[in-house]
């Protein structure tokens, strides 16, 4: 889920209770809450607790909620993980170490320590935004350590089954593969847009109906394009905001608003998909 700002910057707690009740009566079987959609690296311990609770609080028990609660730090991660769990998460996102590229017994230990936490923990494979990628192998010894369940698998070139975890698309673009081959679902961000359309695809697999689900995929190609003319979660909070589904396209630095020639697609692949009505432009 994006995480909505309010005029000064802060972290719009109406607004996001708003978001978060959207999301699920559009098809999101669960939220994930200061994931990288959510702009984690610029929300502080406080803000990603209090987001927590808001989204809780205006829930109750109608979805599971995802904390995001991994860092390169790993005394960091367990202690944020732990009061995600006093807060009402149901799991805990936890993104490969960046920047520091531990080692594999490294990953191991740092996923062992999150995993005592208090929480089911998502291992989150994300090479482009990480430099280290975890393989299939290695995934499937984190998946040996008691309470890591699944991975949020976005390094598509080795998208497929995990033994012992369940696989969830990390990209828009390979949630079709993902449910072809019996993954469980996907941490996504056209969703936002056509969740409804997404549970369907999802529904259809589950049935067994992935004909459906192809067809389904095919129509939201130009969706998902315009969700990623720019870096996530530029895309998806304008489109947001000019579906009118959000206030404002607000966004914390580093991240700004896009020009007018990404501004111009994301509106063109909206209208594409029926969800703007088309400009006269």
């Amino acid at each position: 889920m994006v995480t909505p700002f309010a005029d000064d910057g802060s972290l719009d707690e109406d607004g996001a209770r708003r978001l978060a009740n959207h999301l699920v009566e559009n098809g999101s079987h669960g939220l994930v809450l200061a994931g990288t959609t959510g702009e984690s690296p610029t929300l502080d311990d406080a803000e990603k607790l209090a987001l927590l609770r808001a989204v809780r609080d205006e829930l109750g028990a109608e979805a599971p909620l995802i904390a995001g609660t991994g860092s390169n730090d790993t005394r960091h991660s367990v202690e944020l993980t732990k009061a995600a769990a006093e807060a009402g998460a149901d799991a805990a996102l936890a993104v490969t170490p960046y920047y520091n590229k531990p080692t594999f017994a490294g990953l191991r230990a740092h996923y062992e320590a999150i995993a005592a936490a208090g929480l089911p923990v998502i291992l989150y494979n994300i090479p482009s935004r990480v430099v280290l990628n975890v393989a299939p192998d290695e995934l499937a010894e984190l998946g040996r350590i008691e309470g890591v369940i699944a991975v949020k698998q976005a390094n598509d070139d080795e998208l497929g089954p995990i033994d012992g975890l369940d696989v969830l698309a990390g990209n828009d673009i390979v949630f079709c593969r993902t449910l072809e081959f019996g993954g469980a679902g996907g941490i996504l961000v056209s969703s936002h847009l056509v969740g409804s359309r997404m549970r369907e695809m999802w529904d259809a697999a589950q049935a067994g109906d992935l004909e459906r689900a192809r067809e389904i995929d095919a129509e939201l190609q130009t969706v998902y394009e315009a969700t990623s003319v720019l870096t996530n979660p530029i895309p998806i909070k304008v489109a947001l905001a000019m579906a009118g589904i959000i206030d404002s396209e607000r966004m914390r630095l580093p991240l700004v608003p896009p020009g007018e020639p990404e501004r111009a697609q994301i509106r063109s692949g909206l209208e594409a998909a029926g969800i703007l009505a088309a400009s006269t432009r």
